[in-house]
């Protein structure tokens, strides 16, 4: 048996330990909308099946335009990617010329794979306690917001006395477009004032597209073309591109998700925390962090091996211990079922 993932959504492995097909397994480890993909990305990408044969437009026109106009700024500060995982690592790159980089913990996996990548020196901090989040002028922040295990959303004006201080501050709001716009806490309209910023965002996670791998950064176009002369010319391919287009007009899709999320993620949380032996946060994401009684990867196998339902252990988030889960919201009869395999669990092993 391979060592157990150490991101979620590995349903190669979930399927291997359970004993059947990657399809039967009930996926709560990555936090993908249920909703998706919608059908507007799954028409775009049919279009665009004769364009298999051409190679994508470097300039990725189209697909910059319809970011910028999301987010109402000009083309020129955004640079889309082969997911954010990828312009990760050039942020890691940029973050590597500060003398060290307060990274908040616990923290997604790939944030030290991209920082160790390059030689950076990283300065650990606790994401509980934002007054210990203090940055000097030759120091870099990587924060994570909404924040990846717990859910917890920082108002942006913490972030700014850190703008103005910092060398250079990446925000990765991977799940940011969870919130309704009125309620987002996001810097993309600072990035204007502050050369220091980048945002990073995913298309993947809010429309359901992670076997695409479609992200995007938004920062000064200097830096996004020092970025651009490091990589691949070609980093989106022409279905991501034209699906990511799509996605970002599809309105009603993403009031479709709006109206969902809210009430489906509150039921699932009050039924977590009716039963025994589990204690799950509240946040600002489409995710929950359980703490559980008994350890997490255990509980994991234990959902895997009877119910063929894959939770996230958060044994890679080291600051967490042993004993949380991490769980996707899906949608309500897929909760049921995990809350009714919750409480077999829980009822026999008090």
């Amino acid at each position: 048996m391979t060592h157990p993932p150490i991101h979620g959504g590995n349903l190669t492995w979930a399927a291997a330990f359970a004993g059947c097909q990657p399809e039967e397994i009930l996926d709560f480890s990555a936090n993908i909308n249920p909703l998706g993909p919608p059908q507007s990305a799954i028409e775009a990408i049919q279009g665009r099946l004769r364009e298999l044969r051409n190679y994508p437009d470097p300039k990725y026109g189209p697909l910059r335009d319809a970011i910028a106009k999301s987010h109402n700024i000009d083309p020129a500060w955004v640079l889309p990617g082969n997911g954010a995982a990828e312009l990760l690592t050039w942020a890691g790159l940029e973050l590597s010329q500060c003398d060290r980089v307060l990274l908040p913990l616990p923290a997604f996996g790939d944030y030290g794979r991209a920082l160790q990548t390059f030689g950076a020196t990283i300065r650990p901090v606790s994401a509980w306690n934002q007054r210990l989040w203090q940055v000097s002028s030759r120091e870099g922040l990587l924060v994570n917001n909404p924040h990846n295990p717990t859910g917890q959303l920082w108002p942006r004006w913490r972030l700014r006395a850190m703008l103005e201080t910092a060398q250079l501050v990446v925000a990765d709001e991977a799940f940011m477009d969870f919130l309704e716009p009125d309620s987002q806490e996001s810097l993309i309209d600072w990035v204007v004032d502050f050369p220091n910023l980048v945002v990073l965002r995913s298309l993947t996670k809010f429309y359901s597209l992670p076997g695409l791998r479609l992200g995007y950064a938004i920062s000064h176009p200097d830096r996004l073309r020092r970025w651009q002369s490091w990589r691949d010319s070609w980093p989106v391919n022409v279905l991501a591109a034209a699906a990511g287009v799509a996605v970002l007009a599809d309105q009603g899709f993403q009031q479709r998700t709006y109206q969902w999320l809210e009430p489906t993620k509150r039921k699932l949380w009050k039924a977590i925390n009716a039963i025994p032996g589990l204690s799950a946060d509240w946040g600002a994401a489409n995710f929950l962090l359980v703490r559980t009684g008994m350890p997490g990867d255990q509980l994991q196998r234990l959902l895997l091996r009877e119910q063929r339902i894959f939770v996230r252990d958060c044994l890679s988030f080291q600051e967490l211990g042993d004993r949380f889960i991490r769980i996707a919201v899906k949608r309500p009869q897929e909760n049921r079922r995990l809350v009714s395999a919750l409480e077999v669990i829980f009822n026999s092993n008090p």
